[in-house]
């Protein structure tokens, strides 16, 4: 790993922590996981970075919250909210940007709309699919309620899955070489 690298994991994690300043929209009750824009530095850094530095700049974001700082949207931090009803998304984060960057480093010559899937994929299906079971277990909810109440969540994912996309790809045509 290059000085390059670890600057750029480090910028990502604080971009993601940078995208929690936006206040949580708490939609369905307090207790569920709140509508925040740090998916979208998720997104951003596996559809920037690629698999290998995407991830480890989550899994440094994660580090952070875990040890407790308050990077989290409204000022949430430490082990306990890991633990929480947002745990499985939020545990989820390092490997859904894993996956957003090995699909588009696998598929360089990708077009807007397959990329787009990518991020998808990534962003919403990985992460969805490891934080609605969690949230129903935690939440003693079952896992139909909570894959209804997630359905509210996804309009507002696919606009971080077009905004991502359209950063990304234009960060990769300003920088081919980042």
């Amino acid at each position: 790993m290059t000085t390059k690298d670890i600057v750029y994991i480090a910028l990502f994690a604080a971009l993601t922590a940078a995208l929690g300043l936006m206040p949580p929209i708490h939609f369905a009750g307090a207790a569920l996981p709140p509508i925040t824009a740090q998916s979208l530095g998720v997104m951003l850094a596996g559809a920037v970075l690629g698999a290998k530095r995407g991830g480890f700049a989550l899994l440094l974001f994660i580090a952070l919250v875990a040890v407790g700082l308050p990077l989290l949207s409204g000022g949430r931090g430490g082990f306990g909210v890991l633990l929480g009803t947002s745990g499985g998304f939020l545990l989820a984060w390092p490997f859904c940007a894993a996956l957003i960057g090995y699909l588009i480093e696998n598929d360089s010559a990708a077009g807007p709309v397959k990329t787009g899937v990518y991020v998808a994929l990534g962003g919403i299906a990985l992460m969805y699919a490891a934080g609605i079971p969690w949230m129903a277990f935690i939440g003693k909810l079952g896992l139909g309620k909570s894959l209804s109440i997630m359905v509210a969540y996804v309009p507002g994912d696919l606009v971080k899955v077009v905004l991502a996309t359209l950063i990304a790809r234009g960060l990769r045509r300003a920088y081919p070489n980042l």
